[in-house]
């Protein structure tokens, strides 16, 4: 599928003076654990526009979205206490707190902030009027401001108020953390450095199929893993015990293996595993001696052959992109599959290698692993706008922002 090229306005290409007020659409939606913040990534990736904004004297106020409260204030999922002191310590800079997106609560804080000064709100999705990409709510968001960027690339593939609707009212434009997720997406897309190997894992076929098929048209080599290969093993009526399958994915499995073997792209599958008979911490694990998995065992991982044959493949790329775990990586005994290929990644990088990982199992994957974020070409903030973008859709709220 080929996409329009748009123009986009970069936020160095705007106006902004000392006192202007800049509604900025960040994505703040990060992983929480006991009521603190469990990888302020997201948080970290907004540093340079927000310090940007705030280098020009501008008053700076975030707009974000926190899980899903189901249009309804809920205080599982406030932005307050652990987000705004994340805010402020990354950015050094005063930020305050309003406790709504619109409304007085917000008109009051924006009176009382000061040049320089950082305003984070509460979530937009205790109101439903966000997700329905509401014109009204867009121009509440908007109220009071004289530019809009967006940098919530976590957030783009969705038409809601805050990354569509808004752009009608405002002058707007991209941050920097959008204008680098693009840079690298697009060096993905064009894949001019060959070979090009996808790596994509995960649980789901049904998740991923037009991922895969758009990918088959650009790859040299397509390695799958996780729980989805399972499907694939079977498309080809290799026995796999009790691992999860998709039986009505087993078609679509098989069309995926044809359109490779026609387009001349090498798809791997998993020619050994780690297997189980229950899935839990402590099981006792077994290796099987080839692609196929015993009755009554279990696929958890990919096997020590697989690993090696994988990295190998990965260490002779110059474009990569990964999308998805090799196994149940949340369980330390079942991580080594998923490990071993983040280090063959960031190998692979270091020898020339371009390197994009998308998708927040992923980034853990890589966080576990040791490997650093600066180890690969690029971390990608969400993993369903890069896999829809990557695939060649439309994102709406890139297409909101087009002049």
């Amino acid at each position: 599928m080929s996409r329009p090229v748009l123009k986009l306005k970069r936020v160095q290409d705007i106006n902004i003076t000392e006192g202007s007020t800049v509604l900025v659409r960040v994505d703040y939606n990060v992983p929480m654990k006991d009521g603190k913040v469990s990888d302020d990534t997201r948080i970290r990736e907004t540093e340079k526009t927000v310090k940007y904004l705030v280098s020009k004297k501008a008053k700076v106020v975030l707009i974000a979205h926190l899980g899903r409260p189901k249009g309804k204030v809920d205080p599982k999922y406030t932005l307050k206490k652990p987000v705004t002191e994340y805010v402020e310590k990354i950015m050094g800079t005063k930020t305050y707190f309003a406790e709504d997106c619109i409304g007085k609560a917000r008109e009051e804080a924006l009176k009382n902030l000061k040049n320089g000064e950082i305003l984070l709100c509460e979530n937009l999705r205790y109101h439903p009027e966000e997700e329905k990409n509401d014109e009204n709510f867009a121009k509440e968001l908007a109220r009071g401001c004289d530019f809009f960027v967006q940098d919530a690339f976590g957030a783009i593939h969705r038409a809601h108020s805050s990354t569509s609707a808004v752009t009608k009212h405002l002058p707007s434009s991209i941050g920097f953390l959008l204008q680098k997720e693009l840079e690298y997406l697009e060096k993905i897309m064009s894949a001019s450095q060959r070979p090009f190997v996808a790596i994509i894992g995960g649980a789901k076929v049904s998740d991923k199929i037009t991922v895969l098929e758009s990918l088959l048209d650009r790859v040299d080599v397509l390695i799958i893993g996780g729980a989805m290969a399972y499907t694939f093993l079977k498309a080809q009526d290799v026995n796999i015990g009790k691992s999860l399958v998709e039986e009505d994915k087993i078609e679509d499995a098989k069309k995926i293996i044809l359109k490779a073997f026609k387009n001349n792209v090498e798809l791997l599958l998993p020619a050994d595993h780690l297997v189980v008979k229950e899935v839990k911490e402590d099981a006792k694990t077994e290796l099987t001696q080839s692609m196929a998995i015993p009755d009554e065992w279990i696929g958890v991982d990919i096997g020590s052959r697989t690993i090696s044959i994988f990295s190998e493949k990965i260490m002779s790329a110059k474009t990569i992109f990964w999308n998805g775990p090799m196994g149940i990586f949340e369980m330390p005994a079942f991580s080594n599959g998923t490990v071993e290929l983040a280090k063959a990644v960031a190998k692979a990088t270091k020898n020339g290698a371009v390197s994009v990982l998308g998708g927040g199992d992923t980034l853990n994957a890589l966080k576990k692993s040791g490997v650093k974020p600066e180890e690969v070409s690029h971390c990608s903030t969400g993993g369903g706008a890069s896999l829809e973008f990557v695939v060649g859709k439309i994102l709406p709220g890139l297409e909101a922002l087009a002049v």
